[in-house]
């Protein structure tokens, strides 16, 4: 009777673990269409943990897109970047595209996470 008790006891414990990963294994995708001189998040909010955008430049100016303190490469026109950030619960994270005056012209906004 030990040795099965022993036995239920680990694989609850292996189970656990196996379920803690998988929930830390999820993301959220987010895409992000550069122009001048505006961004167009596909989503405006995410559950907290990791995000990932998908950026895409589609206008003739070269931009980035900067969020919690991560941004991307610069990007011409038509190139694409992944950006992998992690966002703490409840916090509301400014994005800019960084290059100078682009924020000041409206490359800016506030993504929320949940």
């Amino acid at each position: 009777m030990l040795r099965i008790t022993a036995l239920v006891a680990a694989f609850a414990a292996a189970l656990t673990v196996v379920f803690a990963a998988e929930a830390r294994s999820t993301s959220t995708s987010v895409n992000v269409t550069a122009k001048d001189f505006k961004f167009t998040l596909s989503k405006k909010s995410a559950p907290h943990g990791t995000v990932v955008f998908h950026v895409t430049n589609k206008g003739p100016t070269a931009h980035d897109f900067k969020i919690a303190g991560k941004k991307t490469p610069l990007l011409k026109k038509g190139k694409k970047a992944t950006l992998k950030v992690i966002l703490k619960k409840g916090k509301k994270y400014t994005y800019i595209c960084s290059v100078p005056g682009h924020a000041q012209l409206g490359m800016k906004g506030t993504f929320k996470s949940t």
